[in-house]
């Protein structure tokens, strides 16, 4: 049987409920006629549409996981303005992104805190999407593959073997992502995957490491997401604004059936 193909994007904060729910009824229409059991699809809307957007999706029978975009470490206490982790599970959220570049970036989170993040994630069943990337600077300096692979070892440190094959890791690049971004060419990308892949293998052991779903986010859109996905060690996808209207998220999920499951068979 093949891995899953992971298809997912965050609305970051974009989106209130009206929006959200108008979003979850275009999925609603298109999303069952367009997929297949071995892609797995996952939408991380701001916190005050989880809830809403998880129970519309249970309620229509959607093939859809959702997620939070962020949460803390702690499990309870004095964190004024923060979210548990047993708070999102309420919500009807099985993932959890953690560790993105603008959380990184704008509210200085480092590896150390997203590793104890990842810890409580796990603890409250709740599965981590680890986000990691490199900076424009570290591109050019061509430490992009140390950087990441550091990145990701930090996140990851103190998993067992069980636990870490319930975390997902995301590789986006910091120049790739937003609107001034450049995708990464199919080659980049592949070249950092098997960076991450190896290192995984490396610590965790082959059988796990490989196992491991490492998607790949930035400036992904329907023109790149299958020549992308057909690179070794791309598992999936996080799409940007590309996804934001459900119809183009639709689009890619389609191509992405025809192109590798239909064709296969």
């Amino acid at each position: 049987k093949m891995k899953p193909i992971w298809l997912g994007t965050s609305w970051k904060m974009n989106k209130p409920l009206s929006q959200a729910l108008a979003w979850c009824e275009t999925l609603a229409q298109r999303l069952p006629q367009v997929t297949h059991p071995d892609i797995q699809s996952f939408v991380i809307p701001p916190f005050t549409a989880i809830h809403p957007v998880s129970r519309f999706i249970q309620q229509h029978h959607l093939p859809c996981l959702t997620g939070a975009q962020n949460m803390h470490e702690a499990e309870n206490g004095a964190w004024t303005g923060e979210i548990s982790a047993a708070m999102l599970q309420e919500t009807g959220a099985t993932l959890v992104e953690l560790g993105h570049s603008e959380r990184r970036g704008a509210f200085n989170e480092c590896d150390a805190a997203i590793n104890q993040k990842v810890h409580s994630a796990l603890r409250h069943g709740l599965r981590p999407l680890i986000c990691i990337g490199d900076s424009a600077d570290e591109k050019r300096w061509q430490v992009s593959q140390e950087s990441v692979v550091r990145q990701m070892k930090i996140a990851l440190y103190g998993l067992s073997d069980s636990q870490v094959l319930q975390t997902l890791v995301a590789y986006e690049p910091i120049w790739a992502i937003g609107e001034q971004g450049t995708p990464a060419t199919p080659e980049q990308a592949a070249a950092v995957h098997q960076a991450l892949r190896q290192a995984l293998c490396a610590t965790f052991g082959d059988e796990t490491g490989q196992r491991i779903p490492l998607l790949y986010g930035g400036s992904v859109n329907l023109q790149n997401a299958v020549e992308l996905l057909r690179q070794p060690d791309i598992d999936g996808l996080f799409i940007g604004r590309a996804a934001w209207d459900a119809n183009g998220y639709c689009e890619i999920v389609q191509r992405v059936t025809q192109e590798f499951i239909l064709q296969a068979q």
